[in-house]
């Protein structure tokens, strides 16, 4: 069992400490210089919340979960000595964390997080590093305690996964909104969309090659229809360039066969 310190008050954060308590590890507390978030956390957490860096207790592994940007400002009041420091971004490598800290690593949940949201945590692939073998062995224990799909990784393959991330899911998301969008100016309810987006997601994930389920007028090469929909787009200004830059781009991997 490892002693865990949360550091952050977001929506990872919130889950990190429902997800460390449920498997099996001891959480001492949340830090966060939000207070209503953090205390809030602690409360449905039923954990001790810190609102200084100083007060936090003495713990095996502390895992950062902020804004990238504070990662390193963070780490750099953390007094670990013995301890390892770790942090969650897809985005940044683990020398974002404190030079200063010898034990160092990162444990990065492949994932989209929303306050409120249940989510089956040991499906969670967690993609892990450390600065050193002994850090690695700890963190590879924590990461397996929480999840059962766990992976090695460098800050360049994350950096990758967290790309991928953006396309498959923030990208989509914001198309599903632009098509939503679309959808309420005729007074059609947006949910009227979903079990095509739920069609699209199963088939999609059960593909070994998920461009062989694609359809659409791109994949068709119907230009005729296409054209219609700029045309029906002409007034829009980011629906349209973002229309016709996935049509471009559907239809050149079908004639070349990649992006």
């Amino acid at each position: 069992m490892k002693k865990i310190v949360v550091l952050g008050s977001g929506n990872v954060a919130g889950h990190l400490c429902k997800w460390i308590i449920s498997s099996g590890n001891l959480l001492c507390g949340i830090y966060s210089r939000n207070k209503i978030k953090g205390k809030s956390i602690a409360d449905k957490n039923n954990i001790e919340y810190y609102c200084s860096i100083d007060e936090i207790p003495k713990a095996d592994i502390y895992i950062i979960s902020v804004s990238d940007n504070a990662i390193k400002e963070i780490s750099e009041k953390i007094i670990a000595k013995d301890s390892i420091v770790v942090h969650t971004s897809g985005g940044c490598g683990i020398n974002e964390l404190s030079p200063a800290i010898e034990n160092r690593g990162v444990i990065y949940p492949l994932q989209t997080f929303t306050s409120g949201r249940e989510l089956d945590y040991n499906r969670i692939p967690l993609f892990i590093e450390a600065s050193n073998q002994d850090s690695y062995n700890s963190v590879k224990v924590l990461a397996s305690d929480m999840s059962n799909q766990v992976f090695d990784s460098d800050s360049e393959k994350k950096r990758k996964l967290h790309i991928s991330a953006v396309f498959a899911c923030n990208f989509v998301n914001h198309l599903y909104s632009i098509g939503s969008s679309i959808i309420k100016e005729m007074d059609i309810p947006p949910q009227i969309i979903a079990p095509l987006v739920e069609e699209t997601v199963n088939k999609m994930v059960a593909a070994d090659n998920p461009f062989m389920t694609q359809t659409g007028p791109a994949v068709r090469e119907d230009y005729n229809t296409i054209e219609k929909h700029l045309e029906a787009l002409a007034d829009t200004d980011y629906p349209r360039k973002i229309y016709e830059l996935l049509t471009d781009s559907i239809i050149n991997y079908k004639l070349n066969g990649k992006l």
